[in-house]
Protein backbone atom coordinates (compact mmCIF):
# COMPACT_ATOMS: atom_id res chain seq x y z
CA UNK A 1 0.00 0.00 0.00
CA UNK A 2 1.58 3.32 -1.03
CA UNK A 3 2.43 5.70 1.77
CA UNK A 4 1.34 9.32 1.80
CA UNK A 5 4.03 11.68 0.62
CA UNK A 6 5.43 13.78 3.47
CA UNK A 7 5.12 17.53 3.31
CA UNK A 8 8.23 19.10 1.72
CA UNK A 9 10.79 19.96 4.38
CA UNK A 10 11.04 23.58 3.28
CA UNK A 11 7.39 24.14 4.26
CA UNK A 12 7.63 22.58 7.74
CA UNK A 13 7.49 25.51 10.13
CA UNK A 14 5.99 25.87 13.58
CA UNK A 15 3.31 28.43 14.32
CA UNK A 16 5.88 30.44 16.26
CA UNK A 17 8.22 30.51 13.25
CA UNK A 18 5.40 31.55 10.94
CA UNK A 19 4.30 34.26 13.39
CA UNK A 20 7.75 35.84 13.62
CA UNK A 21 8.45 35.45 9.91
CA UNK A 22 5.24 37.16 8.88
CA UNK A 23 5.69 39.82 11.57
CA UNK A 24 9.07 40.60 10.05
CA UNK A 25 7.74 40.61 6.50
CA UNK A 26 4.79 42.85 7.35
CA UNK A 27 7.18 45.23 9.14
CA UNK A 28 9.55 45.33 6.15
CA UNK A 29 6.71 45.94 3.71
CA UNK A 30 5.29 48.56 6.07
CA UNK A 31 8.64 50.39 6.17
CA UNK A 32 8.73 50.36 2.38
CA UNK A 33 5.14 51.64 2.19
CA UNK A 34 5.80 54.40 4.75
CA UNK A 35 8.83 55.60 2.81
CA UNK A 36 7.04 55.64 -0.54
CA UNK A 37 3.78 57.24 0.58
CA UNK A 38 5.09 60.01 2.85
CA UNK A 39 8.03 61.20 0.75
CA UNK A 40 6.08 61.56 -2.49
CA UNK A 41 4.01 64.47 -1.20
CA UNK A 42 7.02 66.07 0.53
CA UNK A 43 9.44 65.93 -2.41
CA UNK A 44 8.51 69.32 -3.95
CA UNK A 45 9.24 71.07 -0.63
CA UNK A 46 12.45 69.11 -0.19
CA UNK A 47 13.66 70.27 -3.58
CA UNK A 48 12.60 73.86 -2.88
CA UNK A 49 14.21 74.04 0.57
CA UNK A 50 17.49 72.59 -0.70
CA UNK A 51 17.49 74.76 -3.85
CA UNK A 52 17.23 71.72 -6.10
CA UNK A 53 14.09 72.16 -8.17
CA UNK A 54 16.17 72.01 -11.36
CA UNK A 55 17.27 68.52 -10.23
CA UNK A 56 13.76 67.46 -9.16
CA UNK A 57 13.43 64.77 -11.83
CA UNK A 58 16.86 63.34 -10.91
CA UNK A 59 15.68 62.75 -7.34
CA UNK A 60 13.38 60.07 -8.77
CA UNK A 61 15.31 58.93 -11.86
CA UNK A 62 18.62 58.04 -10.23
CA UNK A 63 17.21 56.12 -7.22
CA UNK A 64 14.77 54.35 -9.55
CA UNK A 65 17.65 53.34 -11.81
CA UNK A 66 19.46 51.83 -8.83
CA UNK A 67 16.28 50.10 -7.68
CA UNK A 68 15.82 48.58 -11.13
CA UNK A 69 19.35 47.19 -11.15
CA UNK A 70 19.08 45.89 -7.57
CA UNK A 71 15.75 44.22 -8.30
CA UNK A 72 17.29 42.37 -11.21
CA UNK A 73 20.19 40.88 -9.22
CA UNK A 74 19.01 40.54 -5.60
CA UNK A 75 16.56 37.77 -6.44
CA UNK A 76 19.35 35.64 -7.86
CA UNK A 77 21.64 36.45 -4.93
CA UNK A 78 18.90 35.45 -2.49
CA UNK A 79 18.71 32.02 -4.17
CA UNK A 80 22.42 31.62 -3.56
CA UNK A 81 22.86 33.19 -0.12
CA UNK A 82 19.32 33.08 1.31
CA UNK A 83 16.55 35.66 1.74
CA UNK A 84 17.52 36.52 5.32
CA UNK A 85 20.98 37.89 4.61
CA UNK A 86 19.80 39.82 1.54
CA UNK A 87 16.95 41.38 3.53
CA UNK A 88 19.40 42.40 6.26
CA UNK A 89 21.71 43.97 3.69
CA UNK A 90 18.82 45.91 2.18
CA UNK A 91 17.62 47.08 5.60
CA UNK A 92 21.08 48.24 6.70
CA UNK A 93 21.51 50.13 3.43
CA UNK A 94 18.13 51.79 3.87
CA UNK A 95 18.88 52.64 7.52
CA UNK A 96 22.20 54.34 6.71
CA UNK A 97 20.67 56.20 3.78
CA UNK A 98 17.73 57.38 5.91
CA UNK A 99 19.98 58.87 8.60
CA UNK A 100 22.11 60.66 6.01
CA UNK A 101 19.02 61.91 4.15
CA UNK A 102 17.70 63.52 7.34
CA UNK A 103 21.03 65.39 7.64
CA UNK A 104 21.24 66.43 3.98
CA UNK A 105 22.90 69.86 3.53
CA UNK A 106 21.92 70.17 -0.16
CA UNK A 107 19.82 68.46 -2.81
CA UNK A 108 22.74 66.76 -4.57
CA UNK A 109 23.71 65.10 -1.29
CA UNK A 110 20.07 64.05 -0.79
CA UNK A 111 19.99 62.41 -4.22
CA UNK A 112 23.27 60.62 -3.47
CA UNK A 113 22.06 59.13 -0.19
CA UNK A 114 18.72 58.29 -1.81
CA UNK A 115 20.74 55.79 -3.83
CA UNK A 116 21.56 53.95 -0.60
CA UNK A 117 17.88 53.96 0.30
CA UNK A 118 17.06 52.68 -3.20
CA UNK A 119 19.36 49.70 -2.71
CA UNK A 120 17.16 48.71 0.20
CA UNK A 121 13.74 49.51 -1.24
CA UNK A 122 14.60 48.02 -4.64
CA UNK A 123 15.37 44.65 -3.04
CA UNK A 124 12.55 44.60 -0.51
CA UNK A 125 9.52 43.97 -2.71
CA UNK A 126 10.78 40.88 -4.59
CA UNK A 127 12.40 39.52 -1.40
CA UNK A 128 9.21 39.92 0.62
CA UNK A 129 7.21 37.89 -1.88
CA UNK A 130 10.05 35.35 -2.14
CA UNK A 131 9.92 34.79 1.63
CA UNK A 132 6.18 34.12 1.36
CA UNK A 133 7.03 31.52 -1.28
CA UNK A 134 9.60 29.96 1.04
CA UNK A 135 7.21 29.78 3.98
CA UNK A 136 4.05 28.49 2.31
CA UNK A 137 3.10 25.97 -0.38
CA UNK A 138 1.52 27.38 -3.57
CA UNK A 139 -2.09 26.84 -2.47
CA UNK A 140 -1.60 29.06 0.62
CA UNK A 141 0.53 31.84 -0.80
CA UNK A 142 -2.24 33.88 -2.39
CA UNK A 143 -3.87 34.54 0.99
CA UNK A 144 -0.71 36.03 2.45
CA UNK A 145 0.13 37.96 -0.70
CA UNK A 146 -3.33 39.51 -0.51
CA UNK A 147 -2.88 40.35 3.17
CA UNK A 148 0.33 42.21 2.34
CA UNK A 149 -1.91 44.89 0.83
CA UNK A 150 -2.83 45.90 4.39
CA UNK A 151 0.38 47.81 5.30
CA UNK A 152 0.59 49.31 1.83
CA UNK A 153 -3.06 50.37 1.94
CA UNK A 154 -2.76 51.72 5.49
CA UNK A 155 0.14 54.00 4.64
CA UNK A 156 -1.48 54.89 1.33
CA UNK A 157 -4.40 56.17 3.42
CA UNK A 158 -2.44 58.22 5.96
CA UNK A 159 1.00 58.55 4.35
CA UNK A 160 0.43 61.52 1.99
CA UNK A 161 -1.39 63.54 4.64
CA UNK A 162 1.21 62.57 7.26
CA UNK A 163 4.02 63.63 4.96
CA UNK A 164 2.24 66.91 4.27
CA UNK A 165 1.73 67.49 8.01
CA UNK A 166 5.45 67.04 8.68
CA UNK A 167 6.25 69.55 5.92
CA UNK A 168 3.73 72.15 7.08
CA UNK A 169 4.31 71.89 10.85
CA UNK A 170 7.82 70.53 11.42
CA UNK A 171 10.15 69.67 8.56
CA UNK A 172 10.44 67.04 5.86
CA UNK A 173 13.54 65.80 7.73
CA UNK A 174 11.27 64.39 10.45
CA UNK A 175 9.83 61.96 7.90
CA UNK A 176 13.22 60.26 7.73
CA UNK A 177 13.73 60.36 11.49
CA UNK A 178 10.30 58.80 12.11
CA UNK A 179 11.19 55.91 9.81
CA UNK A 180 14.16 54.82 11.95
CA UNK A 181 12.19 52.99 14.73
CA UNK A 182 10.37 50.89 12.14
CA UNK A 183 13.64 49.97 10.41
CA UNK A 184 15.16 49.07 13.79
CA UNK A 185 12.19 46.79 14.49
CA UNK A 186 12.73 45.12 11.10
CA UNK A 187 16.42 44.51 11.88
CA UNK A 188 15.37 42.75 15.08
CA UNK A 189 12.56 40.60 13.68
CA UNK A 190 14.12 39.54 10.35
CA UNK A 191 16.96 37.48 11.95
CA UNK A 192 14.45 35.96 14.38
CA UNK A 193 11.67 35.13 11.95
CA UNK A 194 12.94 34.81 8.37
CA UNK A 195 14.46 31.39 7.63
CA UNK A 196 17.56 31.17 5.49
CA UNK A 197 16.63 28.78 2.69
CA UNK A 198 19.15 28.19 -0.07
CA UNK A 199 19.03 25.79 -2.98
CA UNK A 200 21.77 23.19 -3.22
CA UNK A 201 22.77 20.79 -5.95
CA UNK A 202 22.49 23.23 -8.84
CA UNK A 203 25.36 24.91 -10.64
CA UNK A 204 25.35 28.59 -9.80
CA UNK A 205 27.28 31.22 -11.60
CA UNK A 206 26.72 34.95 -11.24
CA UNK A 207 26.28 36.64 -14.59
CA UNK A 208 28.96 39.26 -13.92
CA UNK A 209 29.27 40.35 -17.55
CA UNK A 210 25.52 40.79 -17.85
CA UNK A 211 25.45 42.86 -14.64
CA UNK A 212 28.19 45.16 -15.94
CA UNK A 213 26.56 45.61 -19.35
CA UNK A 214 23.09 46.34 -17.99
CA UNK A 215 24.47 48.76 -15.38
CA UNK A 216 26.30 50.78 -18.06
CA UNK A 217 23.43 50.58 -20.55
CA UNK A 218 20.72 51.65 -18.10
CA UNK A 219 22.86 54.41 -16.56
CA UNK A 220 23.77 55.90 -19.95
CA UNK A 221 20.10 55.73 -20.97
CA UNK A 222 18.87 57.63 -17.90
CA UNK A 223 21.63 60.27 -17.97
CA UNK A 224 21.26 60.77 -21.73
CA UNK A 225 17.52 61.33 -21.54
CA UNK A 226 17.94 63.57 -18.48
CA UNK A 227 20.40 65.84 -20.30
CA UNK A 228 18.42 65.93 -23.56
CA UNK A 229 16.47 69.13 -24.07
CA UNK A 230 17.42 70.47 -20.62
CA UNK A 231 21.17 70.86 -20.17
CA UNK A 232 22.07 70.09 -23.77
CA UNK A 233 20.12 70.10 -27.06
CA UNK A 234 18.85 66.75 -28.33
CA UNK A 235 21.36 66.82 -31.19
CA UNK A 236 24.35 67.77 -29.04
CA UNK A 237 27.45 65.50 -28.91
CA UNK A 238 26.87 64.92 -25.19
CA UNK A 239 23.34 63.58 -25.61
CA UNK A 240 24.02 61.62 -28.80
CA UNK A 241 27.18 60.19 -27.25
CA UNK A 242 25.41 58.98 -24.11
CA UNK A 243 22.49 57.48 -26.02
CA UNK A 244 24.95 55.87 -28.47
CA UNK A 245 26.84 54.28 -25.57
CA UNK A 246 23.52 53.10 -24.14
CA UNK A 247 22.52 51.49 -27.44
CA UNK A 248 25.88 49.71 -27.80
CA UNK A 249 25.76 48.28 -24.29
CA UNK A 250 22.10 47.23 -24.58
CA UNK A 251 23.11 45.25 -27.68
CA UNK A 252 26.10 43.77 -25.85
CA UNK A 253 23.87 42.92 -22.89
CA UNK A 254 21.28 41.00 -24.90
CA UNK A 255 24.03 39.27 -26.90
CA UNK A 256 25.78 38.22 -23.67
CA UNK A 257 22.52 36.98 -22.14
CA UNK A 258 21.98 34.65 -25.11
CA UNK A 259 25.19 32.81 -24.20
CA UNK A 260 25.14 33.11 -20.41
CA UNK A 261 24.75 29.95 -18.31
CA UNK A 262 22.49 31.70 -15.80
CA UNK A 263 21.41 35.00 -17.39
CA UNK A 264 19.98 37.65 -15.11
CA UNK A 265 17.45 38.50 -17.84
CA UNK A 266 16.62 35.38 -19.81
CA UNK A 267 16.01 36.18 -23.53
CA UNK A 268 13.30 33.51 -23.68
CA UNK A 269 11.15 35.65 -21.41
CA UNK A 270 11.49 38.71 -23.63
CA UNK A 271 10.48 36.65 -26.66
CA UNK A 272 7.19 35.72 -25.00
CA UNK A 273 4.52 37.83 -26.72
CA UNK A 274 2.19 38.06 -23.72
CA UNK A 275 5.00 39.03 -21.36
CA UNK A 276 6.35 41.58 -23.83
CA UNK A 277 2.91 43.18 -24.31
CA UNK A 278 2.32 43.44 -20.56
CA UNK A 279 5.68 44.99 -19.65
CA UNK A 280 5.83 47.42 -22.61
CA UNK A 281 2.29 48.64 -21.84
CA UNK A 282 3.25 49.08 -18.19
CA UNK A 283 6.40 50.94 -19.20
CA UNK A 284 4.45 53.50 -21.23
CA UNK A 285 1.83 53.83 -18.51
CA UNK A 286 4.47 55.00 -16.05
CA UNK A 287 4.72 58.34 -17.83
CA UNK A 288 1.14 58.98 -16.83
CA UNK A 289 1.63 57.55 -13.36
CA UNK A 290 4.71 59.73 -12.76
CA UNK A 291 2.74 62.75 -13.95
CA UNK A 292 0.22 62.01 -11.19
CA UNK A 293 2.61 60.96 -8.42
CA UNK A 294 5.39 63.53 -8.98
CA UNK A 295 3.91 66.49 -10.77
CA UNK A 296 0.27 66.60 -9.68
CA UNK A 297 1.31 67.46 -6.07
CA UNK A 298 3.46 70.24 -7.56
CA UNK A 299 0.42 71.51 -9.47
CA UNK A 300 -1.70 71.55 -6.31
CA UNK A 301 0.93 73.20 -4.13
CA UNK A 302 2.42 75.61 -6.68
CA UNK A 303 -0.27 76.53 -9.17
CA UNK A 304 -3.30 76.31 -6.87
CA UNK A 305 -1.42 77.30 -3.66
CA UNK A 306 -2.85 74.39 -1.65
CA UNK A 307 -1.02 73.48 1.55
CA UNK A 308 1.03 70.28 1.58
CA UNK A 309 -1.27 68.60 4.12
CA UNK A 310 -4.38 69.36 2.07
CA UNK A 311 -2.73 68.23 -1.15
CA UNK A 312 -1.83 65.02 0.63
CA UNK A 313 -5.48 64.34 1.39
CA UNK A 314 -6.39 65.14 -2.21
CA UNK A 315 -3.87 62.60 -3.53
CA UNK A 316 -4.70 59.98 -0.87
CA UNK A 317 -7.61 58.33 -2.81
CA UNK A 318 -5.23 57.54 -5.66
CA UNK A 319 -2.83 55.65 -3.39
CA UNK A 320 -5.52 54.00 -1.29
CA UNK A 321 -7.54 52.69 -4.22
CA UNK A 322 -4.38 51.56 -6.00
CA UNK A 323 -3.44 49.52 -2.93
CA UNK A 324 -6.81 47.96 -2.15
CA UNK A 325 -8.48 47.37 -5.53
CA UNK A 326 -6.12 44.44 -6.16
CA UNK A 327 -7.76 42.39 -3.37
CA UNK A 328 -11.21 41.92 -4.97
CA UNK A 329 -9.53 41.67 -8.38
CA UNK A 330 -7.62 38.64 -7.12
CA UNK A 331 -10.87 36.94 -6.08
CA UNK A 332 -12.43 37.70 -9.46
CA UNK A 333 -9.46 36.18 -11.27
CA UNK A 334 -9.78 32.92 -9.31
CA UNK A 335 -13.35 32.52 -10.57
CA UNK A 336 -12.75 33.46 -14.18
CA UNK A 337 -9.83 33.22 -16.55
CA UNK A 338 -11.03 36.24 -18.47
CA UNK A 339 -8.90 39.24 -17.66
CA UNK A 340 -8.72 41.39 -20.80
CA UNK A 341 -11.78 43.41 -19.81
CA UNK A 342 -9.96 44.40 -16.60
CA UNK A 343 -7.02 45.67 -18.62
CA UNK A 344 -9.26 47.62 -21.00
CA UNK A 345 -11.29 49.12 -18.16
CA UNK A 346 -8.23 50.01 -16.08
CA UNK A 347 -6.15 51.51 -18.87
CA UNK A 348 -9.25 53.17 -20.31
CA UNK A 349 -10.03 54.95 -17.04
CA UNK A 350 -6.39 56.01 -16.65
CA UNK A 351 -6.25 57.36 -20.20
CA UNK A 352 -9.48 59.32 -19.86
CA UNK A 353 -8.35 60.67 -16.49
CA UNK A 354 -5.02 61.89 -17.85
CA UNK A 355 -6.66 63.73 -20.76
CA UNK A 356 -9.03 65.33 -18.25
CA UNK A 357 -6.14 66.51 -16.02
CA UNK A 358 -4.61 68.27 -19.05
CA UNK A 359 -7.46 70.80 -18.83
CA UNK A 360 -6.78 71.66 -15.15
CA UNK A 361 -5.64 75.18 -14.28
CA UNK A 362 -5.26 77.58 -11.37
CA UNK A 363 -9.03 78.09 -11.09
CA UNK A 364 -9.99 74.40 -11.35
CA UNK A 365 -12.25 73.38 -8.42
CA UNK A 366 -10.48 71.29 -5.81
CA UNK A 367 -13.11 68.59 -5.94
CA UNK A 368 -12.17 67.97 -9.59
CA UNK A 369 -8.70 66.98 -8.37
CA UNK A 370 -10.22 64.61 -5.81
CA UNK A 371 -12.34 62.95 -8.51
CA UNK A 372 -9.30 62.71 -10.82
CA UNK A 373 -7.27 61.03 -8.05
CA UNK A 374 -10.12 58.55 -7.44
CA UNK A 375 -10.39 57.71 -11.14
CA UNK A 376 -6.63 57.20 -11.41
CA UNK A 377 -6.65 54.89 -8.38
CA UNK A 378 -9.59 52.88 -9.73
CA UNK A 379 -7.92 52.52 -13.11
CA UNK A 380 -4.50 51.56 -11.82
CA UNK A 381 -5.62 49.40 -8.91
CA UNK A 382 -6.38 46.26 -10.91
CA UNK A 383 -3.37 46.41 -13.21
CA UNK A 384 -0.52 45.19 -10.89
CA UNK A 385 -2.53 42.16 -9.74
CA UNK A 386 -3.55 41.23 -13.28
CA UNK A 387 0.03 41.77 -14.49
CA UNK A 388 1.42 39.37 -11.89
CA UNK A 389 -1.13 36.69 -12.70
CA UNK A 390 -0.71 37.00 -16.48
CA UNK A 391 3.10 37.01 -16.40
CA UNK A 392 3.29 34.02 -14.06
CA UNK A 393 1.02 31.99 -16.31
CA UNK A 394 2.53 33.16 -19.60
CA UNK A 395 5.96 31.61 -19.00
CA UNK A 396 7.01 28.07 -18.02
CA UNK A 397 7.44 27.52 -14.31
CA UNK A 398 11.20 27.17 -14.64
CA UNK A 399 11.31 30.80 -15.86
CA UNK A 400 8.95 32.18 -13.22
CA UNK A 401 11.61 33.87 -11.09
CA UNK A 402 13.35 35.32 -14.12
CA UNK A 403 10.04 36.64 -15.48
CA UNK A 404 9.12 38.38 -12.22
CA UNK A 405 12.60 39.87 -11.93
CA UNK A 406 12.40 41.12 -15.51
CA UNK A 407 8.94 42.57 -14.84
CA UNK A 408 10.14 44.59 -11.86
CA UNK A 409 13.22 45.69 -13.82
CA UNK A 410 11.20 47.02 -16.77
CA UNK A 411 8.70 48.73 -14.46
CA UNK A 412 11.45 50.44 -12.48
CA UNK A 413 13.17 51.49 -15.69
CA UNK A 414 9.88 53.14 -16.56
CA UNK A 415 9.93 54.89 -13.18
CA UNK A 416 13.49 56.05 -13.87
CA UNK A 417 13.14 57.09 -17.52
CA UNK A 418 9.75 58.82 -17.32
CA UNK A 419 10.82 61.66 -14.98
CA UNK A 420 14.09 61.97 -16.90
CA UNK A 421 11.97 62.94 -19.93
CA UNK A 422 9.14 64.71 -18.11
CA UNK A 423 11.48 66.94 -16.08
CA UNK A 424 13.32 68.51 -19.05
CA UNK A 425 10.01 68.90 -20.91
CA UNK A 426 8.54 70.82 -17.99
CA UNK A 427 11.64 72.96 -17.43
CA UNK A 428 11.94 73.92 -21.11
CA UNK A 429 8.29 74.96 -21.32
CA UNK A 430 8.48 76.81 -17.99
CA UNK A 431 11.52 78.86 -19.02
CA UNK A 432 10.13 79.74 -22.44
CA UNK A 433 6.79 80.84 -20.99
CA UNK A 434 8.51 82.78 -18.21
CA UNK A 435 10.67 84.73 -20.66
CA UNK A 436 7.50 85.82 -22.46
CA UNK A 437 5.37 86.57 -19.38
CA UNK A 438 7.73 88.32 -16.94
CA UNK A 439 6.89 92.03 -16.56
CA UNK A 440 9.16 94.26 -18.64
CA UNK A 441 9.85 96.43 -15.57
CA UNK A 442 11.12 93.42 -13.64
CA UNK A 443 13.48 92.35 -16.43
CA UNK A 444 14.93 95.86 -16.51
CA UNK A 445 15.80 95.98 -12.80
CA UNK A 446 16.60 92.31 -12.09
CA UNK A 447 20.26 91.39 -11.83
CA UNK A 448 21.77 88.09 -12.94
CA UNK A 449 21.35 86.29 -9.62
CA UNK A 450 17.70 87.33 -9.34
CA UNK A 451 16.93 86.09 -12.85
CA UNK A 452 18.83 82.86 -12.15
CA UNK A 453 16.68 82.30 -9.07
CA UNK A 454 13.62 82.29 -11.33
CA UNK A 455 15.07 79.67 -13.68
CA UNK A 456 12.93 77.10 -11.89
CA UNK A 457 9.57 77.47 -10.13
CA UNK A 458 10.90 76.84 -6.61
CA UNK A 459 9.86 80.35 -5.52
CA UNK A 460 6.24 79.22 -5.45
CA UNK A 461 7.07 76.30 -3.15
CA UNK A 462 9.67 77.91 -0.88
CA UNK A 463 8.54 80.52 1.62
CA UNK A 464 12.11 81.80 1.92
CA UNK A 465 12.58 82.22 -1.83
CA UNK A 466 9.18 83.89 -2.18
CA UNK A 467 10.00 86.26 0.70
CA UNK A 468 13.34 87.17 -0.94
CA UNK A 469 11.59 87.91 -4.23
CA UNK A 470 9.01 90.07 -2.46
CA UNK A 471 11.73 91.95 -0.58
CA UNK A 472 13.59 92.63 -3.82
CA UNK A 473 10.50 93.99 -5.56
CA UNK A 474 9.32 96.13 -2.63
CA UNK A 475 12.80 97.66 -2.33
CA UNK A 476 12.37 99.19 -5.78
CA UNK A 477 10.02 101.84 -4.36
CA UNK A 478 6.54 102.81 -5.45
CA UNK A 479 4.77 100.08 -7.32
CA UNK A 480 7.06 97.40 -5.87
CA UNK A 481 4.16 95.47 -4.36
CA UNK A 482 2.29 95.49 -7.65
CA UNK A 483 5.47 94.38 -9.46
CA UNK A 484 5.86 91.48 -7.04
CA UNK A 485 2.29 90.32 -7.66
CA UNK A 486 2.82 90.52 -11.42
CA UNK A 487 6.07 88.56 -11.21
CA UNK A 488 4.53 85.94 -8.95
CA UNK A 489 1.63 85.50 -11.36
CA UNK A 490 4.09 85.13 -14.27
CA UNK A 491 5.90 82.36 -12.39
CA UNK A 492 2.59 80.62 -11.65
CA UNK A 493 1.47 80.89 -15.27
CA UNK A 494 4.81 79.50 -16.47
CA UNK A 495 4.66 76.65 -13.98
CA UNK A 496 1.13 75.82 -15.12
CA UNK A 497 2.30 75.74 -18.75
CA UNK A 498 5.21 73.43 -17.88
CA UNK A 499 2.98 71.06 -15.93
CA UNK A 500 0.40 71.03 -18.72
CA UNK A 501 3.15 69.81 -21.08
CA UNK A 502 3.93 67.01 -18.60
CA UNK A 503 0.24 66.04 -18.39
CA UNK A 504 -0.01 65.99 -22.20
CA UNK A 505 2.94 63.58 -22.43
CA UNK A 506 1.40 61.40 -19.72
CA UNK A 507 -1.96 61.32 -21.51
CA UNK A 508 -0.48 60.39 -24.90
CA UNK A 509 1.76 57.64 -23.51
CA UNK A 510 -1.18 56.27 -21.51
CA UNK A 511 -3.17 56.09 -24.75
CA UNK A 512 -0.29 54.15 -26.34
CA UNK A 513 -0.35 51.74 -23.39
CA UNK A 514 -4.10 51.29 -23.80
CA UNK A 515 -3.75 50.50 -27.52
CA UNK A 516 -0.93 48.02 -26.84
CA UNK A 517 -2.76 46.13 -24.10
CA UNK A 518 -5.84 45.84 -26.31
CA UNK A 519 -3.84 43.40 -28.49
CA UNK A 520 -3.38 40.86 -25.69
CA UNK A 521 -5.34 37.58 -25.94
CA UNK A 522 -8.78 37.63 -24.32
CA UNK A 523 -8.29 34.46 -22.25
CA UNK A 524 -5.44 33.30 -20.10
CA UNK A 525 -3.19 30.77 -21.79
CA UNK A 526 -1.11 28.77 -19.32
CA UNK A 527 2.36 28.05 -20.70
CA UNK A 528 3.51 24.46 -21.00
CA UNK A 529 6.86 23.23 -19.79
CA UNK A 530 9.00 22.65 -22.84
CA UNK A 531 12.15 21.76 -20.92
CA UNK A 532 12.09 19.59 -17.80
CA UNK A 533 12.79 21.48 -14.62
CA UNK A 534 16.08 20.71 -12.92
CA UNK A 535 15.74 18.99 -9.56
CA UNK A 536 16.39 21.36 -6.66
CA UNK A 537 17.16 20.32 -3.10
CA UNK A 538 16.22 23.04 -0.63
CA UNK A 539 17.97 23.16 2.71
CA UNK A 540 16.83 25.26 5.61
CA UNK A 541 19.74 26.78 7.51
CA UNK A 542 18.94 27.36 11.11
Amino acid sequence: MPQAQPKPAEYVFSRKQIFWAMTAIFAVYGALAFSLQTLTIARPKMAADLNGMSLYAWSVSIPSLVSAFVTLIFGKFSDIYGRRIMLLISLVSMLIGTVLAALSPNFIFLIAVSVLIAVGTGAMMPLVFAVVGDMFPPEKRSKWIGLLNIPMGFFALIGPALGGWFVDNLSWRYIYWSLLPLLAFCLITVPIGVPSIVSRGLKRKIDVLGCIYVAIASSATIVGFSFAGDRYPWGSPQVLGLLGVALIFWILFFYAENGAEEPILDPLVLRNRTFFTVVVSSFFSFFGQMAIMMYFPMFLQGVQEIRSTTSGWIIAPYSVLTAFIGVPVGFLLTRSKRFKWMYLLGYGILTAGMFWIVSFGAQTPVWWSVVAACLAGLGLGAIPTVNTMVVQNAVPKRLLGVAMGATFFVLLMGVAISPALLGPAMNATYRKTLSDSLPREFRQIANGSTMASLADPRALLSETALADLEKFCVAQGDGGRFLFNQTKEAIRTSMEAGLRRVFWIGAITMLIAFLLISTIPARLQVAKEEIPEPVSHATRVK
